[in-house]
């Protein structure tokens, strides 16, 4: 885990293991080995974020959310929801080596549009950009993150 970059977002422990020429980290949230991959390193950044600084439940954090898109299932990297499953915030996550940009936004929006959550976080780990909207349709960009408080209610 060496070779992944220092990212924007605070540091986590990470349960780390090689095997067959390959590095792995553990999801102790869906309970078993991941692929590390730079996208899985930001990945797991945002949901150590997301449950020690936005105090979100691990029952709020579901990741790789299925969202059928035109006949083909897609799968959101993290959507928080509510203790009843209710959308809160979609999150895309990026490689640090990916620029955040408009279409990973406009990937973010199409997710959306099947899920149905007020807030979008997109991130490569470095910089990270909030968006809300009230309509499904119209997203706004935010100045700062959502508190703790807007994601739990």
């Amino acid at each position: 885990m060496d070779s992944y970059p220092a990212l924007n977002l605070p540091p986590v422990r990470l349960r780390g293991r090689r095997r067959d020429g390959g590095e792995y980290v553990w999801d102790a949230l869906r309970g078993c080995w991941l692929k590390l991959t730079p996208e899985e390193w930001v990945r797991r950044h945002v949901v150590g974020w997301l449950m020690d600084r936005m105090e979100v439940q691990p029952t709020g954090i579901v990741q790789e959310f299925p969202v059928s898109l035109g006949g083909s299932v897609q799968r959101a990297d993290i959507v928080v929801v509510t203790p009843s499953g209710t959308p809160v915030m979609l999150v895309e996550c990026k490689a640090a080596s990916v620029t955040v940009d408009a279409s990973v936004l406009d990937q973010a929006m199409r997710y959306n549009s099947v899920v149905g959550a007020r807030y979008i976080m997109i991130t490569n780990g470095l910089k990270h950009y909030f968006f809300v909207t009230w309509n499904g349709v119209d997203y706004s960009r935010l100045d700062s993150l959502p508190s703790p408080t807007d994601l739990l209610l």
